[in-house]
């Protein structure tokens, strides 16, 4: 196995049902430590930056107006193979198709306010890691 780091967030949804210390714990439970952690709210501006690869999806406003209403949680998760065992902790990203047991499957009301996001390749998490925490 290998250590790596990933970005994690909890979004408007998880904050506003009080679930993050519930991800917290579910990554913590598996092995993988939390070592920068914020709360903070996106300006557009910054969430249009940070769902770029999206922009031109019909989605992208959507998802813009979401993540902006309301305090996310954003968190540098390291293990062995976090990239991969945080992913599989959240679900699937419909949450109707997540595993019993995983977080989207447990929480999430809708595609869209799934409660939680984490980066899908190194590349991503590094740039992710450095949108929030400049590391």
């Amino acid at each position: 196995m290998s250590s790596e780091k990933t970005f994690s967030m909890v979004k408007p949804d998880g904050v506003a049902r009080r679930l993050v210390g519930e991800v917290i714990r579910r990554y913590e439970s598996n092995g993988l430590s939390i070592t920068a952690l914020t709360m903070t709210r996106l300006t557009r501006e910054r969430a249009e930056s940070f769902y770029g690869v999206h922009r031109d999806k019909p989605f992208f406003e959507e998802l813009v107006r979401f993540i902006t209403s309301g305090p996310v949680v954003a968190m540098r998760v390291e293990g062995d193979e976090a990239i991969s065992r945080v992913r599989e902790i959240m679900g699937a990203t419909d949450y109707k198709k997540a595993l019993p047991g995983t977080i989207r499957a447990d929480f999430a009301r809708e595609i869209t306010k799934n409660i939680v996001h984490g980066s899908d390749a190194p590349e991503t998490a590094a740039a992710e890691i450095r949108f929030f925490f400049g590391d």
